[in-house]
């Protein structure tokens, strides 16, 4: 905060094996996600962030989420609501083939599935490196809207290291070991992110 960086919370999601293994012991994946939810919910109190913040769950996995992932994630979402914070998801927002001819993406998945159960508001960090829409390691960021999702609150638009099957286009932009690099920072590689206001 003292150099000017603004927060995006991120709490680690479960990988559907993990999900898979609680439910074959007895947890089911919604009470699962609950538990998670207040586990981050307890630790950004904890560490001073202000209520009404955004906690934002890693969806590592991308494509149409399985029942047990999608369970999972909106029993965390939804106690999340039920917090003194808000609800956010990261996600992939590539689109992938889920069946002939039927394209989706994590972040459109989900929206569907909390429309369709008339869920509380959830705000997306959009994870998409692919160039393009994605501009590159770059300062240069095209605005929210070019990740094609509506309504983002933040795009992860490079990634270290690069991906080399989706990022061809934007190759030039990052280092040759195929980093990004902080400008004026050499030696701290990160990802690249944008958001729709400096502090999410």
């Amino acid at each position: 905060r003292q150099q000017g960086w603004g927060f995006l919370l991120l709490a680690d999601g479960r990988f559907d094996k993990e999900i898979l293994k609680a439910q074959k012991s007895g947890t089911a994946p919604a009470d699962l996600g609950r538990k998670d939810a207040a586990i981050a919910v307890a630790a950004a109190a904890s560490e001073g962030f202000p209520h009404g913040s955004i906690l934002f769950l890693d969806q590592e996995e991308g494509g149409r989420l399985l029942d047990e992932q999608a369970a999972y994630l909106l029993g965390w979402t939804e106690a999340v609501a039920h917090s003194t914070f808000r609800p956010g998801v990261y996600a992939s927002g590539e689109r992938v083939q889920d069946d002939p001819g039927v394209w989706i993406d994590t972040i459109e998945d989900i929206r569907q599935r909390i429309a369709k159960a008339h869920l509380h508001n959830v705000e997306f960090f959009d994870a998409l490196d692919k160039c393009p829409p994605a501009p590159g390691c770059t300062l240069a960021a095209r605005p929210l809207s070019a990740a094609g999702e509506p309504n983002l609150i933040a795009w992860q638009y490079s990634q270290t290291p690069r991906r080399p099957e989706i990022t061809q286009s934007c190759a030039a932009t990052y280092a040759p070991d195929n980093r990004c690099y902080a400008p004026n920072n050499p030696g701290v590689f990160l990802d690249m992110d944008i958001a729709n206001s400096p502090d999410p």
